[in-house]
């Protein structure tokens, strides 16, 4: 096969683009963007392409053919082998070709296109009970086709097994751009399609006779464990009465033809899930358990070692489950039942405990029953891969190699047992979870790739395990897939004649050898086409933020390994413009990657004012939600300012830039003014010419002013008159509650005093929040400085420091410790920041503030929606148990991820309606769905504008609400 020349480039794309309605990018950062998925592995593609429907599907492979080149066709990138990346026209089928086309509850069958997200398939059908079976940790990203081509499973396997076993038929395109339906082919209708002079004639007629052929080593050749990803399926052929060509291709990842529609089996879901958590004092005690587990018939069996559950500490995302855990345990294993009635599925929990105590297994057994018992352990167990992951340091990391081996659940421990001698022979560590109810568990060694030496001992690592594997008469791709992982080793994993058969299969489906090549069959050595390895040292770069981590913002871009949840739509807030675009450059991981390829460039200052790189920038709203939600914790929010500030050097600093940069003085003018200030903030010519000049929409809402600002109500009002039993605290009067809503300050500072608190109102410097959204960095710094140098002192004498506003407050927080890196004043005032809601909660503990009974909130329904800032950096529980606290009040906490204001992203005309279409997402519509009296609370001044403007509802802040309580 021939290969695109270098110079063909701009005419192959012109040639998509008149063939495709599609996208069609073939620029540097786009087809970095596609060079990796979430494996070791970076390919760069020749130019990437987003298909509207199948007849674009069909017109891409057509061109490439013309062209000599491969395709690619990708779901969400999220495979772990390197399947979906490589020298090819890449297809993106997540954006466009992700309809849910049909759900027929009476079959219990779906009808979907490729890019259909698993989670929400089973959304959509839980209307009727019913679910998709392969049941993924990747369920919130993974698509339809992209489980299709991997042949993908998950931790209920043991029950519903593969999903080969789901497939009922599927519409395809061929290797030669012509479109088919794979689906059981009896005689007559085989013989039909056999005679035709076409491709899919040819496979047909020929591919019956292969399997004949080829009988023998079919049966011999496949290993003997079921669950089975890995090479052709030409055992589901043999022996079959039908030629089920859906099921056949159902795992060769992408290699035979491009899955443009499926029909699917929906199964029942259990009516009731219960958990047990065993805890172990070793992973080989844990391991060993899981044959008593398997009797009592679960659902499914969880392995998590101590390295997982360490991390998952560390992270304020996923702290709950160390919480609730007895002891110090080196392992848990999760075992889940499931039943009609939630007797039934309790009654496995009671089995199990009976076995394990009489065998000795364990030195405590978690049950959780209800569904919120159940949520901290489903998290953790569900993000294992990207916890183990944010283990990694610089280019060590733990990789994917062996990670998807398999052998029968009573042979596991001895398995695992001389796994781990292959690894204390070799030096390495490794991160241990997975599916012990499979006999599949998910191995990861740390390995430095960047190192000399290390790809040589990695592939010395996995051709031992493969031997091993062999040895056990298990399987060496289990859920994972070949891809380039693995693919080198399937001659000695099926032997010879089996695949010379495959060999043959690739060739029958793919004469010239344009789809995915390099996958299953004639794969290049492992070692080949390595992320790190390939790498050149990074270039220098001073940054004015400090990026705590090795390699600095490059090392910090760098964290990221593409597992992909920055793309889940349905829950949490990231990533709020991924979730309106479905746009890979506007997922946390795009924009890693984007800035990782600017900085690897000779100039990396130079290569962060690309016009391309701001673009894909532009549209993170830098709500954190990525360093808390991410399990690596990459921090997008800093990364953009950074690179922001780097922009702002070559370009200089635009005017609106500096307006919003500079809140706190325009909010005080805006004050100053009043009432002056609202009617120029309504007058609908003025709006206009601001919109054409400085680029603030005149669709939204300005801020409206009133007569007493906070800092004048504090100055004027009466001295407070309650003990200060408690001490001082310093309360932040923020830039934006104080001009614009300041009944929010006075509401927590009257709470406060109540509490006993002697309040310190701080009014005469910015926290910098605004100045660092638009790459203001120094100037954020200069605000930095002043601040801490008029706290530090209180703050490390123990006051505590609070405020309404969570984006402000925890600016002192998260950025001043990179702004003023190794500043103690810094540090201190850091520490000392706190919710006034942990104050005041604390305060309604000890009696020292009193809500009556008798109150305007009981009985009454109360709506709460978290800010961005204060879920990634201090959570939101504190905020509901304070609001649940007022007595007789109904407190629900949606979950609907960002508003999508965040402060003046909202207000800029060419992301308006990009806000407003987040805010239409989830928030919007729940707080549309309720009742008329239901209170909306919500703690970001932002939420609380966008939730106003969107729904034409009021929404106040929690501390005002409890202020109201209090007074009766």
């Amino acid at each position: 096969m021939s290969f695109l020349p270098a110079d063909d480039g701009a005419e192959l794309a012109e040639s998509l683009r008149r063939a495709i309605g599609g996208e069609v990018r073939f620029d540097s950062y786009s087809r970095h963007l596609f060079s990796r998925d979430a494996s070791m592995y970076a390919i760069e593609p020749i130019g990437v392409v987003f298909p509207r429907d199948a007849d674009d599907v069909s017109a891409v492979v057509a061109t490439a053919g013309q062209f000599g080149v491969p395709v690619l066709p990708r779901g969400a990138g999220t495979s772990l082998a390197g399947q979906t990346v490589g020298h090819a026209i890449v297809m993106d089928l997540s954006r466009h070709l992700n309809k849910i086309i049909e759900v027929d509850p009476e079959r219990k069958e779906a009808r979907v296109q490729p890019g259909v997200v698993q989670e929400q398939l089973n959304l959509a059908a839980a209307a009727h009970g019913l679910a998709f079976g392969p049941d993924t940790s990747t369920s919130n990203r993974a698509t339809l086709g992209g489980m299709i081509g991997n042949n993908s499973a998950g931790s209920g396997s043991v029950r519903y097994s593969m999903t080969i076993d789901h497939v009922l038929a599927l519409d395809v395109v061929l290797s030669d751009a012509t479109q088919s339906t794979f689906k059981p082919l009896g005689n007559g209708e085989l013989a039909r399609r056999a005679a035709a002079a076409t491709l899919d004639g040819a496979i047909c007629r020929e591919l019956p006779g292969l399997v004949d052929r080829y009988s023998e080593a079919i049966a011999t050749g496949f290993p003997r464990f079921w669950r089975q990803s890995g090479g052709y399926r030409l055992d589901r052929l043999a022996g079959s009465a039908e030629l089920d060509l859906a099921k056949f291709v159902v795992g060769s990842e992408g290699t035979l033809v491009t899955v443009v529609e499926a029909a699917v089996k929906l199964v029942p879901t259990p009516r009731h899930r219960v958990n047990a958590v065993g805890h172990f004092t070793s992973v080989q005690a844990a391991i060993e358990a899981t044959e008593d587990a398997l009797a009592c018939q679960p659902a499914a069996v969880e392995l998590l070692d101590r390295t997982i559950l360490e991390l998952s500490r560390q992270k304020l995302e996923y702290a709950a489950l160390g919480s609730i855990l007895q002891g110090d345990p080196e392992a848990l294993l999760f075992v889940t039942f499931t039943g009609d009635s939630l007797a039934e599925a309790v009654a496995g929990l009671d089995r199990l405990d009976a076995r394990w105590r009489a065998h000795g297994h364990g030195y405590h057994t978690l049950r959780a029953v209800r569904a919120a018992d159940q949520a901290a352990l489903l998290k953790v167990r569900q993000a294992g891969l990207g916890l183990l992951m944010a283990a990694s340091t610089g280019t060590r990391r733990p990789l994917a190699f062996v990670e998807d081996t398999a052998v029968e659940p009573a042979r596991l421990a001895s398995y695992t047992s001389r796994f781990r001698e292959i690894l204390d022979a070799h030096g390495l560590t490794a991160g241990f979870y997975g599916h012990c109810s499979v006999g599949c568990l998910h191995i990861r060694p740390f390995v430095d790739l960047g190192a000399p030496g290390q790809p040589e001992l990695m592939r010395a690592v996995a051709e031992e395990v493969r031997d091993l594997v062999l040895e056990f008469g298990g399987v060496n791709s289990s859920e994972h897939g070949d891809g380039l992982a693995r693919s080198e080793f399937n001659r000695r994993v099926f032997g010879d004649q089996l695949y010379e058969a495959m060999q043959e299969t690739k060739l029958l489906f793919d004469p010239d050898n344009r789809m995915n090549p390099g996958k299953i069959v004639n794969a290049a050595a492992m070692t080949e086409h390595l992320r790190d390895a390939a790498r050149p040292p990074a270039p220098t770069l001073t940054t004015r933020l400090h990026f705590d981590n090795p390699g600095g913002m490059h090392g910090a871009a760098d964290r990221c390994m593409n597992i992909g949840l920055c793309r889940k739509e349905s829950t949490g807030v990231m990533c709020p413009s991924y979730m309106a675009t479905r746009e890979e450059e506007h997922s946390t991981r795009g924009r890693a990657n984007a800035l990782l390829h600017a900085l690897s460039m000779p100039d990396p200052r130079a290569a962060l004012g690309d016009e391309r790189l701001h673009g894909i920038l532009d549209l993170c709203l830098e709500c954190k939600a990525c360093k808390s939600e991410c399990p690596l914790g990459v921090d997008m929010a800093a990364l953009k300012t950074e690179a922001l500030a780097a922009y702002h050097d070559q370009h200089g600093i635009p005017v609106r830039s500096r307006l919003f940069g500079s809140i706190r003085r325009l909010n005080w003018l805006g004050s100053a003014a009043f009432p002056l200030s609202n009617l120029a903030g309504s007058w609908r010519p003025g709006r206009k010419l601001a919109e054409r000049w400085l680029g603030v929409s005149a669709a939204r809402p300005l801020p409206r002013f009133g007569r007493t600002d906070l800092r004048r109500w504090f100055r004027r009002r009466p001295p407070a008159t309650a003990v200060a039993s408690q001490g001082q605290l310093i309360f932040l009067a923020d830039s934006f509650t104080t001009f614009t809503e300041p009944s929010a300050g006075r509401a927590a500072i009257e709470l406060l005093e109540l509490a006993g608190w002697q309040v310190r109102f701080e009014d005469a410097v910015c926290c910098g929040r605004a100045s660092l959204s638009k790459g203001l960095v120094d100037q954020a710094r200069r605000m930095a400085t002043t601040m801490t140098r008029r706290l530090g002192d209180a703050a490390a004498g123990g006051a505590p420091i609070v405020g309404v506003e969570p984006s402000c407050l925890l600016t002192l927080r998260d950025e001043y410790l990179s702004l003023l890196p190794g500043d103690p004043a810094a540090r201190s005032v850091a520490a000392a920041t706190r919710l006034p809601e942990e104050l005041l909660l604390q305060a309604i503990t000890d009696g020292r503030l009193i809500l009556p009974q008798h109150n305007p909130f009981s009985g009454r329904r109360i709506l709460f929606h978290g800010h961005c800032h204060q879920k990634a950096l201090a959570g939101t529980a504190i905020t509901v148990a304070l609001l649940r606290s007022i007595p007789g009040a109904k407190v629900v906490e949606i979950d609907a991820g960002c508003c999508g204001m965040a402060g003046s992203f909202g207000f800029e005309a060419e992301h308006y309606e990009l806000s407003m279409s987040i805010g239409e997402l989830r928030l919007f519509p729940a707080i549309r769905a309720e009742p008329d009296d239901t209170i909306i609370a919500a703690t970001g001044v932002s939420c609380r504008q966008q939730i106003a403007h969107g729904t034409s509802r009021p929404a106040r802040h929690p501390v005002e609400l409890l202020r109201q309580a209090v007074a009766g």
